[in-house]
């Protein structure tokens, strides 16, 4: 029996005895590089991850898993979450499609692919993959991205625009809109991942209607857009379309053009059938409360379409002659054509909504007599006043503001403007006027001489890029870093701004303290000088002295709790007199105020 093969022994198994309590071996001892794209675990660079989701959406076989990592970033407006991927490897079949879908190239296959699961792994079998590997030690990539295994077209469609040499002596509407084709191939971008929906401050469906675009059912994306704006066709058009900057396929390219989408989407159905989708939205019965809304811009009359098509009764009070607030009195038509702004409007007066135009609170009718006729009050105005610089000479005749210029525009159709006019501000606003007058110069004199100065480096304009452009291409000419420091009048004649070069805006603090280089000195000849560095409202001519007193405010904005209810508990404020001038955040405080006031008075109701 000496010759016996010991792996034959009875004894063997006992040998398994003498590994009791050494560490398991979880990765080969000696590493072995895999082949180049080889898909082995996966690796994700955090720090280029914005946890779109879109990895975990596209597997079949649910092995993804976001997990939220506290210690990372989270800003919903700037597109970026704190969740990433965990892997579930007893589902993964290492397909490599979250690789090839992945947004921001962030994710990839590691030539790593032994691994031995711990006691503590087996109940759960899922891995959070950052960008050292399964075991904290580099393997090298195997499996990554290639231009012929990109899922995604990084390219979005260039929107058609009439040249400027035809469009700078009229108002007609510059942009084209989508064809059919490039709407469809503009929304096959999509992935899907509403990083864009939690960066809309109403909370746009707009994954949603952007799969019904590209589905080819545009009335369905109409009800997914008016779930949440009533402003749709404005919105279409002059929207900040901040949901684009948290767009994640602009990450390695450029965004979805969102806001192109929503205008192809509503100029595709007819007026008419807009109204008869959106009536779906209307209560079946009245509650007999009725609401006071002062105002009718888009914080006003969102905050009326809500609450009527929850059923109560709203009267819209608006002092000027038509309705539509700063989008018709402060936005030129060739950027917003007023056609498409009415269309909103009598979609929200088919939902019940009453405008009276022509009664200003405070004159015709008080804040007083409002809280005793209305269940509850909204105060939802404009900034319709522009602030002034008050250096030397802003005081004469020829320097004026640039929202009441606008507004003069809209309800005269022209205005008589100097041969030359320079404009003060980097703004919207700025660009707005400074394009309205170089349209009317080259109607009255033929050619364009505006110029537009501002203390900031045009990069930090707070215009939108394309304004600028456009601007520029209109034979407006941008003078940026040039602080005004005289209107120069003489022998009672405005015949220049004079400016210096800008050195610094803001002091080590933060503080706004402009430093000027006054050696670096410019005089810009004009027969006009129109300032659009800020608006304001007159909310204190309308409320009284009494209401305005009892009132919070903070540097002229009414002060309000998180659902827009002010100290006063009858009444509520929403828009440009709360949160600055911008329609969509105007449209997000409409919801918010109505939400507030039909739990109230619903809570109402029910203690009759």
């Amino acid at each position: 029996m000496s010759d016996y093969n010991d792996e034959g022994s009875l004894l063997r198994p006992l040998r398994a005895l003498s590994f009791l309590g050494r560490p398991a071996v979880t990765e080969p001892l000696e590493p072995r590089l895999a082949a180049e794209g080889y898909r082995g675990f996966h690796l994700n660079e955090h720090a280029e991850c914005v946890g779109c989701s879109s990895c975990q959406k596209i597997c079949d076989n649910a092995a993804i898993t976001m997990v939220e990592v506290p210690e990372l970033p989270n800003d919903e407006a700037k597109g970026i979450r704190n969740l990433r991927p965990a892997v579930d490897y007893g589902r993964c079949c290492w397909c490599a499609l979250c690789v090839d879908i992945c947004p921001t190239g962030s994710l990839s296959l590691s030539k790593e692919y032994v691994h031995t699961c711990t006691q503590e792994e087996i109940d759960s079998y899922f891995m959070l993959p950052n960008e050292t590997g399964m075991h904290g030690t580099f393997y090298g990539k195997g499996w990554q991205k290639t231009e012929t295994s990109d899922l995604l077209d990084l390219q979005r469609q260039e929107m058609g625009e009439r040249p400027a040499e035809l469009r700078v002596d009229n108002f007609d509407e510059i942009v084209d809109g989508f064809t059919p084709e490039q709407a469809m191939a503009e929304a096959s971008r999509c992935v899907q991942c509403g990083m864009c929906h939690d960066a809309c401050p109403t909370g746009m469906d707009a994954p949603e209607y952007i799969r019904s675009i590209y589905e080819g059912d545009l009335e369905q994306a109409v009800r997914w857009i008016y779930q949440s704006n009533p402003f749709s066709h404005v919105c279409g058009r002059v929207c900040t379309h901040r949901c684009e900057d948290a767009c994640s396929i602009g990450v390695r390219g450029t965004p979805l053009a969102i806001r192109w989408l929503k205008r192809y989407a509503m100029d595709g159905v007819s007026h008419q059938r807009i109204q008869e989708i959106t009536q779906e939205q209307r209560a079946a019965e009245s509650t007999g409360h009725t609401v006071a809304v002062v105002g009718a811009g888009p914080a006003g009359l969102t905050t009326a379409w809500d609450l009527a098509r929850k059923g109560h009764k709203v009267v819209v009070y608006e002092s000027r002659q038509q309705p539509g607030g700063m989008p018709r009195y402060g936005i030129p038509e060739y950027r917003l054509p007023y056609e498409m702004l009415d269309r909103d409007i009598e979609t929200i007066t088919a939902m019940g909504v009453e405008i009276r135009c022509g009664e200003e609170v405070g004159k015709q009718v008080t804040m007083e007599q409002l809280q005793q006729e209305y269940d509850a009050v909204v105060l939802a105005i404009g900034l319709h006043l522009g602030r002034s610089t008050r250096i030397p000479g802003s005081d004469h005749a020829h320097v004026r503001s640039a929202v009441e210029l606008l507004r003069q525009v809209t309800e005269e159709g022209t205005i008589e403007v100097p041969e030359e006019v320079v404009v003060i501000g980097g703004g919207n606003v700025a660009m707005d006027i400074a394009r309205t007058v170089a349209r009317l110069q080259r109607q009255q004199w033929g050619g364009v001489k505006t110029v537009v100065t501002a203390l900031e480096a045009e990069e930090n304009f707070l215009a939108d890029p394309a304004e600028i452009r456009e601007a520029a291409e209109e034979g407006v000419t941008i003078c940026p870093s040039r602080g005004p420091q005289e209107c120069v009048v003489e022998a009672g004649q405005l015949q220049s701004l004079r400016t210096w070069g800008v050195c610094s805006i803001f002091d080590q603090q933060g503080r706004f303290a402009p430093h000027y280089d006054e050696g670096d000195e410019q005089c810009h000849p004009a027969g006009m000088v129109i300032e659009a560095i800020g608006q304001m409202s007159n909310a204190d001519q309308l409320l009284g002295d009494m209401l305005t007193e009892r009132l919070e405010w903070d540097r002229g904005r009414l002060q309000v709790c998180e659902n827009g209810r002010t100290s006063e508990t009858w009444l509520w404020a929403a828009g440009d007199c709360v949160n600055g001038p911008d329609v969509v955040h105007a449209v997000a405080d409409g919801h918010r105020v109505a939400t507030s006031i039909d739990e109230v008075l619903r809570g109402a109701l029910k203690h009759a």
